[in-house]
């Protein structure tokens, strides 16, 4: 039993509908059209055949055939690329095609109706056997086939009834509905196998004026049909199916020998049909085994085969899989892709998200939520920032969005439809990073790219380029990037010749800039280079006010990316997150309820205290704070901000039990900046390196 599905209720899809659900070896699934009013679903439905206007939940492994009556190319093309592999897709065509055959024999029986004396002589000469009744089911005609294959004489039924004389007949049906029964296989009283078609006989006016059943003995053709394929038929069948297809196919008989490829294959390969038809499977390939010999060996499908094919060698990769027919084995199909191809879509693939990466700021002031004072200040300080063409300086802790604003001030500059480049200072080592940020000439250095390469900032010129974590930069870099920012023009590792640019510079640093220049660690001239428009952003704990929100859009996002549908946070877990102190910030909040999150069921629509990860170093609620000392310490701000870090470093230090990388990730920040505050404390005499 062969399922097929048929798309498009239109004339076309109603005439193949009516005449493949006669067939008994044929199971129709569905028939889909977009148009609920389309006049076949009404017609399926009378058949008790299931209707949709979506085909899509159809298209599983088990269909066999999908039978396409649209006409619509691009609704052809869709169901090709959305099909499974196994499965047949005919196109519009080949529904023309058979209405055209279903109109022509329809005149052709009209015409022989209309002219007695040509029609009883060719209907009597004729093979097969006719039976003809009027609109009252009275029998007008029987031929001689007729009357040898039922063993009744005409002149005994002529003029009767058709259900009195004519076993198991179903004319008076077709003069009912006014529908053709087509292809009906039929067992007579005296065991002869019939196929017979059904077909009412209208007038000039489109009125049923009669009915006509033609049919033949099938007895030997069935038999030796059930023993031997009719390669022919199969032959254009397949031939019209896959002449239509992109992909490259071939197929072998069950000898190995080409049975038939497409202009697809002729297309990659540089082969023609006078090539490969009739000729061994082994023909057409340049380095490698025949894979339709081993399926023909094995009977088992490959996949992902790499060979080289035509006489120009072209590296593809083949899948071949058998064609069995009743199980018995028939040959075999390939479909073969071209590596070339792949490697070419995915190059341009990986330059699409190279662009993406570096060339898109994906985020805009709309996204940034705030609402307390502060953060409402800092927005309003990168708004007018971005106006302008000045360097801007984003300070604050780790997590607290800096990237987020370097986005949305390059998307709210003259500048957003230009490249954003962004640069983590702190990631790259400094031998490295000279070279990223200013490019070099070819013959620099050992491996350096013939014909040089730009760098960032030139990549950068018209636009933007963010620098996260300046406060990183070794003193030379400092040098040399100061040398940018007052020059506007960069020199390539190895060059000597100036190269001018044009780009809007944004930096970002969660390091005391005013500490480290007291102790030599950044330039005081890059300093007030860089700090034309500095914009403080809050920490978390200082903007309580904006962590409902701040929550609330992310559990928006979260439903999204989890699939979940999260509605609202318990108001004792709200009250959790207003009394934690948030080292991480937003970044940190993100993550916790990411987790809670993950740990909820899958039903659950709000989230509950239980739900929170522990948060290990929650700070007490404001009514329980101890309140510092109001006794003076002669201490300047910036001596008492140097031992509160000091501290803070070597209590995290304890707490991670010395593993210095584990600190740094507590401390969140970068492995290089914990090494130079462990050798200042080291300096002090506060801590011990060596042990």
């Amino acid at each position: 039993m062969h399922k097929l599905l048929i798309v498009g209720a239109g004339r076309g899809g109603s005439a193949l509908l009516r005449m493949l659900n006669q067939m008994d070896r044929i199971e129709i699934v569905a028939v889909v059209d977009h148009r609920p009013d389309a006049p076949g679903l009404a017609l399926a439905r009378s058949f008790g055949i299931p209707t949709d206007i979506d085909y899509r939940p159809y298209l599983d492994a088990d269909l066999d055939v999908i039978l396409e009556a649209t006409g619509d190319l691009g609704e052809y093309k869709h169901l090709r690329h959305l099909k499974q592999e196994k499965t047949v897709l005919i196109p519009g065509t080949f529904t023309r095609i058979v209405m055209k055959l279903i109109r022509e024999r329809d005149k052709l029986i009209n015409a022989m109706m209309q002219n007695e004396r040509e029609r009883e002589t060719m209907l009597d000469s004729t093979h097969d056997a006719i039976i003809g009744v009027n609109r009252q089911g009275v029998i007008t005609l029987f031929n001689k086939a007729a009357e040898r294959l039922m063993g009744i004489e005409a002149s005994k039924v002529l003029g009767t009834g058709v259900t009195e004389r004519i076993p198991n007949t179903r004319l008076h049906i077709v003069l009912e509905t006014g529908s053709p029964e087509l292809n009906q296989e039929q067992i007579l009283p005296n065991q002869t196998r019939i196929i017979t078609n059904r077909v009412p006989v209208r007038n000039e006016r489109g009125e049923v004026v009669g009915a006509v059943a033609i049919f033949r003995d099938i007895t030997e053709i069935m038999a030796l049909a059930e023993e031997v394929t009719d390669l022919k038929e199969l032959q254009s069948m397949l031939q019209a199916i896959i002449d239509s297809s992109d992909e490259a196919i071939s197929v072998v008989d069950k000898n190995g020998n080409g049975l038939l490829i497409n202009p697809a294959y002729t297309r990659l390969t540089g082969l023609t049909q006078d090539d490969i038809i009739g000729k061994p499977a082994t023909v057409d390939i340049s380095e490698g085994e025949s894979m339709h010999m081993q399926v023909l060996k094995t009977k088992k499908a490959v996949r992902g085969v790499p060979m080289k094919i035509g006489p120009k060698r072209k590296d593809v990769v083949v899948n071949v899989a058998p064609v069995m027919v009743d199980g018995e084995l028939k040959g075999s199909v390939g479909v073969v892709h071209d590596v070339s191809e792949f490697k070419r879509l995915t190059e341009e693939l990986e330059k699409a998200r190279r662009i993406i990466r570096t060339l898109e700021a994906k985020y805009s002031f709309a996204d940034i939520i705030g609402y307390s004072e502060t953060m409402r200040l800092a927005i309003e300080q990168a708004q007018k920032a971005a106006l302008t063409p000045a360097t801007v300086l984003l300070r604050g802790e780790s997590g607290t969005g800096k990237e987020l604003f370097a986005h949305a001030i390059h998307n709210g500059s003259e500048r957003k439809y230009k490249q954003f480049i962004r640069v983590n200072c702190a990631a790259i080592s400094e031998s490295l990073l000279e070279s990223e940020l200013f490019g070099y000439e070819e013959g620099a250095f050992t491996g350096a790219r013939r014909g040089g390469k730009r760098g960032l900032f030139e990549e950068a010129s018209g636009g933007t380029i963010f620098l996260d974590e300046i406060g990183e930069l070794s003193m030379n870099m400092q040098v040399m990037l100061l040398r940018v920012l007052q020059e506007r023009e960069v020199v390539r590792v190895g060059g000597t010749k100036p190269v001018p640019i044009d780009v809007r510079v944004i930096t970002a640093t969660h390091v005391n800039l005013e500490s480290a220049i007291s102790v030599g660690k950044f330039r005081e001239d890059l300093y007030y280079r860089l700090h034309v428009v500095p914009i403080q952003i809050p920490p978390l704990r200082q903007r309580l006010e904006d962590i409902k929100p701040l929550a609330m859009h992310l559990l928006r996002k979260y439903n999204l990316e989890y699939g979940r549908n999260v509605e609202e946070i318990d108001e004792r877990a709200l009250q959790l997150l207003l009394t934690y102190h948030w080292p991480g910030n937003v970044r940190e909040l993100e993550n916790v309820l990411g987790r809670a999150m993950i740990h909820m069921r899958i039903n659950e629509r709000m989230i509950l205290p239980e739900h929170l990860p522990p948060l290990e170093r929650r700070a007490v609620s404001r009514s329980e704070e101890p309140r510092p000392s109001l006794q003076a310490t002669g201490k300047t701000l910036k001596e008492a901000m140097e031992e509160a870090e000091r501290e803070h470093i070597l209590r995290e230090l304890k707490a991670a039990g010395g593993n210095r990388t584990l600190t740094a990730k507590r401390l969140d920040i970068s492995i290089r900046s914990l090494y130079y505050k462990l050798e200042k404390l080291e300096s002090m005499g506060m801590i011990d390196q060596s042990k």
